[in-house]
């Protein structure tokens, strides 16, 4: 299988919880393939709550992340379609909070989810985009999330002390760019739980795009009630509610992302 898929592996990553990752690689996900584009969400977070969000119920994971890097498991075997054109999703159990520890003794450690998507062959290739949700800290899974990935996308809270640990999250990127994924850069950040009416919100916007310029998308994802609510139908704020500011940025987000990967047309 050769190293380059067509498809655009992006890990969504922060260590800090409670930002929007979860939230963005379903929403995401979801604005992605309303376009028209094939997209597969990998649930890389024990907590499996992209996997509730788009409706699969934990009875009816068969199989799950874990299995397809603890035990080998073909990718097209953990594959779920959801009930969502174009959206498909590798789906996580409480499983995978053991990962990390048996993973350890595995010479390979690092390399196991990439080469999952890297050995899936056709079924890996009939993707645009592979979204990975990554579990709020920098661990083993997060470290496997971005040796597969080709870039991260960082959410980015709009709130006090946003910017620290951002540096150490840059800090882990660089660090396998110079080991395990030479070609792995940052995706973007994107400011969530937006408030334009705090001044502190507006004010960590300022910092960001001072500090990071280019990095920071245009969009930024406002704090909005849809967003919260959609989770608990099992469904992307897109579905639920289309025309609230949470689905009408979520897009405005895919658009953004759409335009750095693919042509343009003259």
């Amino acid at each position: 299988m050769p190293e380059q898929l067509k498809a655009k592996i992006i890990a969504v990553a922060n260590q800090k919880g409670g930002v929007g990752k979860t939230t963005t690689a379903i929403n995401l996900g979801a604005a992605l393939a309303r376009d028209g584009r094939n997209v597969l969400i990998v649930d890389l977070d024990p907590q499996g709550n992209a996997s509730t969000g788009l409706g699969v119920e934990p009875e009816d994971r068969e199989r799950t992340t874990y299995d397809l890097l603890l035990d080998e498991a073909p990718l097209n075997s953990v594959i779920r379609r959801t009930s969502f054109e174009n959206l498909w999703i590798c789906p996580a159990t409480t499983d995978l909070s053991s990962a990390d520890l048996e993973m350890i003794s595995n010479e390979k450690r690092t390399l196991l989810l990439r080469t999952a998507l890297r050995q899936g062959g056709r079924t890996a290739e009939g993707f645009d985009y592979i979204l990975i949700d990554c579990p709020p800290s920098l661990s083993l899974l997060t470290i496997n999330a971005m040796v597969a990935a080709h870039s991260v996308l960082v959410p980015l809270q709009s709130e006090f002390f946003a910017l620290e640990g951002l540096s150490q999250l840059m800090l882990t990127v660089r660090e396998i760019r110079g080991s395990a994924n030479a070609d792995l850069r940052i995706e973007g950040v994107v400011l969530t739980m937006y408030d334009g009416r705090n001044r502190l919100a507006q004010q960590v916007e300022l910092d960001a795009r001072e500090t990071l310029g280019d990095l920071v998308y245009r969009t930024v994802i406002p704090r909005n009630v849809r967003v919260s609510e959609a989770p608990s139908y099992a469904q992307p704020v897109l579905d639920y509610d289309p025309t609230s500011k949470g689905s009408i940025a979520y897009r405005a987000l895919a658009r953004e992302i759409m335009r750095s990967h693919e042509p343009q047309p003259s």
